[in-house]
């Protein structure tokens, strides 16, 4: 599965969808000629949740949520995240975002699995992970497994196995069902992604309530840094700005962090008068930004949206699906258009693609700063994972549906079988190649990895 944190446009509201885009399960045809249904190997687009990045004035971007499609307010800036470095924290977090990113694994295998059962169709092999397998049983004639590399999973059927019993005219074998029925299995895998994110958010609303948040002028200061330009200038923690050298401050968080971030980076070695709101009191501050490495100021603090957070509670059931069904849209719309902007930019957006062990970090760090803040990422794990599936691409659930629409085109011929296998093997290769380098690439990109290096 592959994260891009990079940034979206910004909306009117904040929601969890473009952080991590998940591109996951794939429909896997391994190299031996088998057929499998798989899907979570990593992909490159981009996750898509946290929908804009938000600079801090040290030159960092710090991630902040999508939209909402909330009517109240704006959506739960869960916590802004930065992307210099992942740092895995506390154990237990670890664990839940990594429970997480499995449950929805899972799910999605068993979409393929299930559809393909229901309907008589011969399965073989169900595996949570490629490579070796670590673990197995079997059971109904199906293997179960757990293998080495958490890039996904897969569903195997046994249509081009040599060592399978089953005679290959077989009428319950996956290829040689209607297209229909190969259709069905294919996408289910992405019907039961979709499905799973919206009852996360149907639960979330009905325990937790939906979190929203009101925003205000200014912009918060959260933290700032011991011997800063900030510190030794008599900015605290919890100060809000109001103004920067006498013009006051967007009333949208986004834009006004962006603001303040512009005026100190320009400022080096230049005094910058901040109107600072401490309790009930207004004052002016002088703070002369330090110069930057690269020519720029900084001051040495966090910065993020001047907001209120609360918790909409739906009065009824109806209210509820009504609130679950806004949320899903507007988690969904932040996806897509995080995606759109991957591909477009995509020169700038492909280095920030990250993977599972990126993934994990991210989840990890939501679960200690709120753990309301994993329904969210559950929920936009299992809708990137759906939108990304249904790209055309070699591997991918997308890439063998538009062979099934190749075969229906050609008015029920199919592809010779080696071309087929050539094609999605090749993409498999190339998938588990991206998604190997950047589980290296993210696990030297830890935060306590850096600092033991």
């Amino acid at each position: 599965m592959l994260i891009n944190l990079s940034p979206c446009p910004p909306s009117s509201s904040y929601s969890f969808a473009r952080l991590i885009h998940p591109k996951s399960l794939l429909s896997v045809y391994p190299l031996k000629p088998r057929t499998h249904f798989s899907k979570s190997v990593l992909s490159p687009p981009s996750l898509c949740s946290l929908s804009w990045a938000q600079p801090n004035s040290d030159g960092k971007n710090r991630v902040s949520f999508g939209k909402s499609g909330l009517p109240r307010g704006r959506r739960l800036d869960l916590r802004a995240f930065a992307t210099s470095g992942f740092d895995l924290g506390n154990f237990e977090s670890v664990l839940q975002a990594a429970g997480v990113l499995t449950a929805i694994i899972v799910v999605h295998e068993s979409g393929h699995f299930l559809a393909a059962c229901l309907q008589g169709i011969h399965v073989s092999k169900f595996a949570i992970g490629f490579g070796p397998v670590l673990a197995k049983f079997n059971a109904n004639n199906v293997e179960y497994s757990v293998r080495a590399f958490p890039l996904g999973g897969f569903v195997g059927f046994p249509d081009n196995d040599p060592e399978s019993d089953i005679p290959v005219d077989d009428v319950n074998l996956l290829k040689n069902r209607p297209i229909l029925d190969r259709v069905l299995v294919v996408s289910a895998g992405v019907i039961a992604n979709i499905v799973f994110a919206y009852v996360i958010i149907f639960v979330q609303v009905l325990s937790v309530g939906l979190p929203v948040q009101e925003a205000f002028p200014g912009v918060l200061v959260p933290e700032v840094r011991a011997f800063s330009a900030a510190s030794r200038d008599g900015l605290l923690p919890g100060d809000v700005i109001l103004a920067v050298n006498g013009n006051e401050l967007s009333r949208q968080g986004p834009t006004a962090v962006l603001e303040l971030v512009d005026v100190i980076k320009k400022s080096p070695r230049r005094n910058v008068s901040l109107k600072v709101e401490r309790g009930k009191e207004d004052f002016d501050i002088g703070v002369t930004p330090d110069e930057n490495f690269d020519g720029t100021g900084k001051i040495g603090v966090q910065l993020s949206p001047n907001v209120r957070i609360s918790k909409a509670i739906p009065k009824d059931i109806f209210e509820a699906f009504n609130f679950s069904g806004k949320e899903f849209w507007g988690l969904s719309s932040n996806v897509l258009d995080s995606l759109k902007q991957t591909f477009v930019n995509f020169s700038q957006s492909a280095s920030k693609v990250s993977g599972p062990v990126a993934i994990i970090a991210v989840g990890a760090e939501v679960a200690r700063s709120n753990i309301d803040g994993l329904y969210q990422f559950a929920a936009v794990l299992n809708i990137n994972l759906a939108v990304i599936n249904l790209l055309p691409l070699p591997a991918l659930d997308g890439g063998s549906l538009a062979l099934i629409l190749i075969e229906a085109a050609r008015g029920g011929r199919k592809l010779p079988l080696e071309v087929e296998q050539r094609i999605m093997s090749s993409g498999i290769v190339f998938v588990i190649f991206i998604g190997l380098f950047l589980i290296v690439r993210d696990t030297l990109n830890l935060d306590f990895i850096k600092d033991m290096l």
